[in-house]
C-alpha cells in the first residue's frame, strides 16, 4: 500500500507550449507555497496554435508521460490551447491523478464574478476559434453571453517586455473597442502572457472585472488537493524544476520576468 506522506510529498505537473505557463507556475508558488513544482515548456516546438489538433495531441501526450514518469501527483494544463485542444485526452491519460486547466479555472470564476452573465474572453486566435471558453460557461449558464476577441499581436508585445509601452497600450485599447463598446461587465485573459498586462488592462478597462486565469487555476489546484487528501502540510522548503524542449536565446530573461524570480534549475528535455 502506498504511503499517503510520499504521495503529499510529490510535485505538481505542470506543462505547457512555451514559457507562458510560468505564470500559472508564479501563482501556484504563492497559493501553495510548501508544493513541489515540475515545469515542463515545450519551447523547441512552440507555438501550438498553428499545429492541428493531432499534432497538439501527440505533443501533450508526450509531456504527460514524462511528468507521470517524474512521478507528480497532480496535473495543470498551464496553456489555453492545449486545454482547449488535448483536454479530454490529457484526462484519460492521466491515470487518475486531479488534472486542473486554465480554461476550466477562468470559466467558473468568470461565471461566479459576472454580475450580468455577459463576459468578454481575450485569447489567441487558436483559443478564440475552438470556442473552448464559450463552451465551458454555457455548460454552467446557457443564458450567458460570452463575447470573444483575438489579440494575436499580445504575446510579442508581452515577450518583448513592453508591458506599458505606448504600442502595447495602443493595440490593448484597439483590440478592446468592441468589447467596451457592449456591455460586458468581465473580462477573462484567456492567454497565460495577459495577466502581466494587468495594470495597463484596469487603466484601459476599468469598469470590466478581470478574471486572471493563473490565480484561478491556482485556486483549483489548492481546492483539488484538498479534496484528494495530497497537501503537502509540511517539511523542507519547496523545490522546483524547471524543463524546456530547448533553451532559446532570451528564455531565461522572459522566463523570470514571468515568474518574478531567478530560474535556477533549468534543464533541456527533449521529447518525442
Amino acid at each position: 500500500m502506498t504511503n499517503p506522506e510520499t504521495l503529499q510529498n510529490r510535485p505538481i505537473g505542470v506543462f505547457d507550449s512555451g514559457v507562458g505557463g510560468l505564470t500559472v507556475v508564479r501563482a501556484l508558488m504563492e497559493r501553495l507555497p510548501l508544493e513541489h513544482l515540475i515545469y515542463y515548456g515545450d519551447t523547441a516546438r512552440v507555438p501550438y496554435g498553428v499545429k492541428s489538433r493531432a499534432t497538439i495531441e501527440t505533443y501533450s501526450a508526450q509531456i504527460v508521460e514524462y511528468l507521470l514518469a517524474q512521478r507528480v501527483k497532480a496535473l495543470v494544463i498551464a496553456c489555453n490551447t492545449i486545454a482547449a485542444v488535448a483536454g479530454d485526452s490529457i484526462r484519460a491519460q492521466a491515470r487518475g491523478l486531479p488534472v486542473l486547466d486554465v480554461i476550466t479555472a477562468g470559466a467558473q470564476a468568470a461565471l461566479q464574478t459576472s454580475q450580468n452573465h455577459h463576459i468578454a474572453v481575450i485569447a489567441t486566435n487558436t483559443t478564440v476559434n475552438s470556442n473552448a471558453y464559450a463552451r465551458a460557461i454555457h455548460a454552467h449558464d446557457p443564458q450567458a453571453r460570452v463575447q470573444s476577441q483575438a489579440c494575436p499581436l499580445l504575446v510579442p508585445l508581452v515577450e518583448e517586455g513592453w508591458l506599458e509601452h505606448d504600442v502595447t497600450r495602443l493595440t490593448v485599447r484597439e483590440y478592446l473597442k468592441p468589447i467596451l463598446a457592449d456591455d460586458a461587465d468581465t473580462l477573462v485573459l484567456g492567454c497565460t502572457h495577459y495577466p502581466l498586462l494587468k495594470p495597463l488592462l484596469r487603466e484601459e478597462a476599468p469598469r470590466l472585472a478581470l478574471v486572471d486565469s493563473a490565480t484561478t487555476t491556482a485556486a483549483h489546484t489548492a481546492q483539488a488537493l484538498t479534496a484528494a487528501g495530497l497537501l503537502r502540510q509540511s517539511g523542507d522548503s519547496a523545490h522546483y524544476r524547471y524543463c524546456v524542449s530547448d533553451i532559446p536565446l532570451r528564455f531565461r530573461a522572459i522566463g523570470e520576468r514571468f515568474l518574478g524570480r531567478s530560474i535556477d534549475d533549468l534543464e533541456t528535455v527533449r521529447l518525442g
